[in-house]
């Protein structure tokens, strides 16, 4: 149980930190909202003295950030780690600690973009922050470093999100519950939480490359010494279109969880759908060049781009299709959600169409950069996930309250709201028709921009109207709203099968699912539920435990026990926005004293979990027995590490992609001088690497025989500190790296491999720890397993690294 008062704060119940991450975007909404009520304000009229273009800056720049990242993403994550465990009929997500630690991330990071806006430092070169404008000569205050160090302590949390979501959805699920049996909720998340592990790295490693070149100097995007500020912009799209789709997909995931309860049937195409979730997740990773037709692009990438960015409206519309389908053929009954349903079938289709027309070259070339093109951004992500999220607000809100609505404010609020959007956005294709460029302040009267501009405006302020109207309503059924039973809706998913509003362990015992789960009886499987007839329907050394499974089948595999309440995530999250604020701050010793406290600080946080005594399987209820999840070798522990490995690997393609575009694409490399780096180094951190990794297999292979791993670890320790070492000595040959962008990137390289080494060497030094301490034993090889899939890691990435280095090297004449 969550205690009150200062105790609240060390809360890692999924339920609670769901709730905190849903209010803190609602109240960041309510920020980005009374933003663009400015900038309509100022828009209303030409020649308008409201705000001058410094601020108007800051504010269009505030208003995209704060929508896109501090509002869109943490509010799916808050749903999804409230509504997860309880549909997959789960107790908590995979790791309930590092949950708390992102929200803490996300709260901070967030806190500090909002008080450097009171402060009048905000970013203000836009949220996309292209290069050079974000550049030090351009934006010389701390203002884009607001952004840069703001946005990826935000980013830290989404990553943390996806790597739990992915986890959990695979190892969590109640036994019986098979992939082709899970709710398509569930699989929308899995395929949305699989694209924010490789969708977000791009944006990160940007965002740090921008930071060492405003920081340190290093010209990875200043054309005039090697640098190209088209590489931000390959980066930042590789994140930002999957983005559109990383925000769509929840939402869609809530409208197929909707319709059907609606419709009164199951839903239409339930294989199609899925088929359809992960087409459209390949699909968005091969769209981000769109963004860039006016850059310059052969004509052969373009036709290919524009193919695709068209492809894409396949997939989109078999979900709608399906949708429609449910709709036509069930017996539909209407209440608020459905309201707004009708709302994402309007705006989302008209935001669709002229998507496809912005994937034609010729008509993109036309109105780029006009307003066009923020209409038809507001209609896809207003119409795609502001309204599927109200929808799912008025359909879930009585799970969280347990109370039903008060109806009054409801209805007039959708229509304030579906009305006031259509008056500001629609009027705006007509504008970016004409000819009205965005991002401007002010522009001139007799254009015929006039009447239009000032519609939108009025439209604006209706729609805000209509939002706090939602608020009231929601504050309202809390407050008076009449307390009701269970399932309000006659919904058919697990979630509805908790008390309304749920207790912390959500299940008093965890179902056997025998069916597809959007087709239950939570009305029969709650009272079973709550008797204790299921699975750990008891409870043992006062642990709380849930299931693992097999991730296709769903088979039960083994018991994990969740860990208890702490402030550890609060301290690790202070330690680490520490850090970025003395880097801010340019107090660089700082930040290196706050990176060690952070990394000491995690190394703490499994100081106390695990046995350090075999214990074998145990009784799990309905007459079968299962070992704890430290005696597994598929636990989720392992597959959280090989997941976060693919995450760090894209990172690292990302890097040699940047190394390879500059190489080839950038100007200003011609007349440069070859290097004379030697050789020695690198053969000696390959070397030491892979044999840090071998010998970290071998503790494994040894330590799984039941013989002492020791030695083994301690070698594989000392072969990676070695490595490391050797990395940072070939660092000694570069010379200047503020002079090109070509030694700034071997720079990049070589320390990205040396952190690497470093890291699986304390990894394995970590795992000699715990051996010591008597957490490991041939059952119990978590902590091994782990080192040798980080050890064999970092041996792999140290050759490309070296390859790419020498190759930079030696381009020039000597």
């Amino acid at each position: 149980m969550t205690p009150k008062g200062i105790g609240a704060l060390s809360s890692v119940n999924h339920t609670v930190l769901g709730k905190r991450f849903m209010v803190v975007a609602l109240t960041f909404f309510a920020i980005g909202g009374f933003l663009s009520m400015l900038i309509r304000a100022q828009l209303a009229t030409p020649h308008s003295a409201f705000i001058g273009p410094e601020i108007y800056n800051q504010i269009f720049t505030m208003h995209g950030t704060v929508m896109m990242f501090l509002f869109a993403i943490p509010m799916f994550e808050g749903f999804v780690i409230y509504m997860l465990p309880k549909m997959l009929g789960a107790r908590d997500m995979a790791f309930p600690r590092l949950t708390a630690y992102g929200f803490w991330c996300y709260l901070f990071g967030g806190s500090i973009l909002i008080i450097a806006m009171l402060a009048g430092m905000a970013p203000d070169s836009g949220w996309f922050m292209y290069t050079p404008l974000s550049s030090r000569p351009y934006t010389p205050g701390i203002n884009a470093d607001v952004w840069l160090l703001g946005i990826t302590f935000v980013e830290i949390s989404a990553v943390t999100a996806a790597v739990e979501i992915f986890v959990s959805i695979l190892k969590m699920r109640a036994p019986g519950m098979s992939l082709t049996r899970m709710p398509l909720m569930g699989w929308y998340m899995l395929v949305t939480s699989g694209m924010m592990i490789v969708g977000f790295p791009p944006l990160i490693l940007g965002s740090i490359l921008l930071e060492l070149e405003r920081a340190f100097d290093l010209p990875f995007f200043d054309p005039t010494r090697g640098g190209d500020p088209l590489l931000w912009q390959h980066l930042f799209w590789l994140f930002g279109h999957p983005e559109v789709y990383i925000i769509f997909l929840p939402a869609a995931g809530a409208l197929s969880t909707i319709i059907p309860v609606f419709a009164q049937r199951q839903i239409l195409g339930y294989r199609a759908i899925i088929a359809a979730i992960v087409a459209m997740g390949f699909l968005s990773f091969g769209l981000w060049v769109h963004h860039m037709f006016t850059v310059g692009i052969p004509h052969l990438a373009l036709a290919f781009f524009s193919a695709a960015s068209a492809l894409v409206a396949i997939p989109t519309a078999v979900q709608i299709f399906a949708w429609l389908g449910t709709l036509a053929s069930g017996r539909s009954r209407w209440d608020v959600p459905m309201l707004y349903v009708f709302g994402f079938f309007f705006i989302f289709v008209i935001g669709g169409l002229t998507g496809v027309m912005l994937a034609m070259v010729p008509f993109n070339t036309q109105v780029h950069d006009t307003h066009f093109v923020v209409a038809h951004l507001h209609y896809v992500l207003v119409g795609g996930f502001v309204f599927p999220m109200l929808a799912g607000i008025y359909h879930w809100l009585p799970h969280i309250s347990g109370r039903q609505s008060l109806y009054r404010l409801s209805i007039p609020s959708f229509w304030l709201i579906f009305v006031g959007f259509n008056l500001t956005f629609f009027l705006m294709h007509l504008t970016g028709l004409m000819g009205m460029p965005r991002r401007i302040s002010t522009y001139p009267s007799n254009w015929g921009w006039d009447w239009l501009n000032l519609l939108s405006s009025i439209g604006g302020f209706i729609l805000t109207m209509g939002f706090c109207l939602v608020l009231a309503d929601i504050i309202l059924q809390f407050r008076f709203g009449r307390w009701f039973r269970r399932d309000p809706w006659q919904a058919q998913t697990l979630e509805w099968a908790t008390p309304t509003p749920p207790p912390s362990y959500n299940f008093a015992a965890i179902p056997r699912i025998e069916k597809r789960a959007d087709a239950l009886e939570p009305a029969l499987i709650g009272p079973a539920l709550a008797g204790g007839n299921g699975y750990l329907g008891f409870a043992r050394n006062d642990d709380q435990e849930t299931m693992g499974v097999d991730m296709l089948t769903g088979a039960a595999e083994h018991v994990i026990i969740l860990p208890r309440r702490t402030f550890l995530p609060l301290w690790t999250a202070l330690a680490t926005g520490s850090f970025f604020l003395s880097f801010l701050f340019g107090q660089y010793w700082l930040a290196a004293f706050a990176a060690l406290v952070t990394l000491a600080l995690f190394l703490v946080w499994p100081a106390t979990l695990g046995r350090q005594t075999d214990t074998g399987p145990v009784d799990i209820g309905m007459g079968e027995q299962a070992p704890l999840d430290i005696e597994s070798p598929n636990n989720v522990s392992i597959l959280a590490n090989r997941t976060a490995l693919v995450t760090d690997g894209t990172l690292f393609s990302s890097l040699l992609f940047g190394g390879l575009f500059l190489l080839v694409v950038a100007p200003n490399w011609d007349g440069v001088t070859a290097l004379d780096l030697p050789l020695w180094p690198g053969l000696v951190a390959i070397t030491a690497s892979a044999a840090g990794a071998a010998l970290a297999w071998w503790a494994r292979q040894r330590n799984a025989h039941g013989n002492t791993a020791s030695l083994a670890a301690i070698g594989s320790g000392i072969a990676q500190t070695l490595a490391a070492l050797a990395l940072l000595l070939a660092l000694i040959w570069v010379p200047d790296p503020t002079a090109h962008a070509r030694h700034a990137m071997i720079v990049a390289l070589l320390g990205f491999a040396a952190i690497h080494t470093g890291l699986a060497a304390l990894l394995s030094f970590h795992a000699l720890w715990r051996i010591h301490r008597g957490y490991l034993s041939a059952r119990r090889q978590t902590e091994l397993i782990i080192a040798w899939l980080w050890g064999g890691y970092a041996a792999a990435i140290v050759l490309p690294a070296m390859g790419l280095s020498f190759m930079l090297s030696r381009v020039g004449g000597t």
